[in-house]
């Protein structure tokens, strides 16, 4: 199921200095190893490849890319970490939302957005919450609309 782009006030069309921000939930296939790596890198379902490709070399885009894990709340596309298994449950998405919400501030801090692509399912949409912006976009199912992301990521100038 898909989400409409929810806009709660017209945005001006993000510039590079509020860009657009994606934030992705993590998925459970991961590539193995014991060594660190980049976020981005090391989660191989959802629709990862997808995204990977788009952004691939480009830190720019990677630097306003956030990932929802399970266990280690938001994370930056290059955060290294190593491969882990945490299902998320009704019970974690809660107890770790006020820690999520801090990051996800700390990070619009840094790096003011006025839009956001949500790219979670509902227990993940749960543990993230409403961000604090004025234009919203959310889509649950993203391997199956694709479609809608790229356009959000084509209006942003996010070029393929």
């Amino acid at each position: 199921m898909t989400t409409p782009t929810a806009g709660r006030t017209a945005a001006p069309t993000p510039t590079a200095s509020t860009g657009g921000l994606v934030v992705i939930g993590c998925s459970r296939r991961k590539r193995g190893g014991t060594k660190p790596i980049a976020a981005l890198e090391l989660y191989q379902g959802w629709c990862f490849p997808q995204l990977r490709e788009r952004i691939a070399g480009r830190p720019e885009y990677r630097s306003r890319t956030l990932i929802l894990s399970a266990r280690h709340g938001l994370l930056g596309a290059d955060d290294p970490i190593t491969p882990y298994h945490q299902v998320l449950t009704p019970e974690r998405a809660l107890d770790q939302r006020d820690i999520v919400s801090t990051a996800l501030a700390g990070h619009l801090e840094r790096s003011p957005s006025q839009e956001v692509l949500l790219l979670l399912e509902p227990l993940y949409f749960q543990m993230l919450g409403l961000p604090p912006l004025p234009v919203v976009h959310l889509v649950s199912d993203p391997v199956t609309h694709w479609p809608q992301v790229t356009r959000v990521l084509d209006g942003w100038g996010w070029a393929a």
